[in-house]
């Protein structure tokens, strides 16, 4: 795994997109749950895909299942949502750090590049949203961390295309 800055990952994958693959992971990484969200293959619109446990001792198992992910979905790039405060020794930013450095340390995501884009308010804003549903606990936290990654992904797209056309 491979850290490149966001803008840098979005001008590769406009390349290898216009080869017809290459799409983004978005990731809100949480102390029990990482959400996944998924870009469409036109990279304009993310969609939540699943949630995976996390554990300390799954990080293995977790960068299998994302190596499924990259073949299944021709994944070229991960987006994962970082808290930029100017608190950056938060807990939930060196979580965040840690997570990605085990699955760096896996070996088995070699080649694939990432970015961290700022997640603040992502988790808040689908909290809002889901709060008159009155979900049970556990089905409505699996929906927070699926479409947080969605806001952190689509947060991500979105900005990236309104660089590219003021770059224009």
């Amino acid at each position: 795994m491979k850290y490149v800055k966001p803008i840098n990952l979005f001008h590769d994958l406009l390349k290898t997109n216009n080869l017809g693959q290459g799409r983004l992971l978005g990731l809100d990484v949480g102390h029990k749950y990482v959400g996944l969200a998924v870009s469409d293959p036109s990279n304009k619109i993310a969609s939540p895909l699943s949630v995976l446990v996390r554990k300390q001792s799954n990080i293995c198992l977790m960068a299998k299942d994302f190596q499924c992910l990259i073949s299944e979905l021709s994944l070229t790039g991960f987006i994962v949502g970082y808290p930029f405060d100017n608190q950056r020794n938060k807990p939930e930013a060196v979580q965040v750090k840690l997570f990605v450095e085990d699955l760096r340390k896996t070996g088995k995501l070699e080649g694939l590049r990432y970015t961290y884009w700022d997640e603040r308010f992502t988790s808040k804003s689908v909290e809002l949203l889901l709060k008159p549903l009155n979900l049970h606990p556990v089905h409505s936290k699996t929906i927070l961390d699926k479409f947080a990654a969605v806001g952190i992904l689509q947060g991500y797209l979105d900005q990236m295309y309104r660089k590219l056309k003021s770059e224009e």
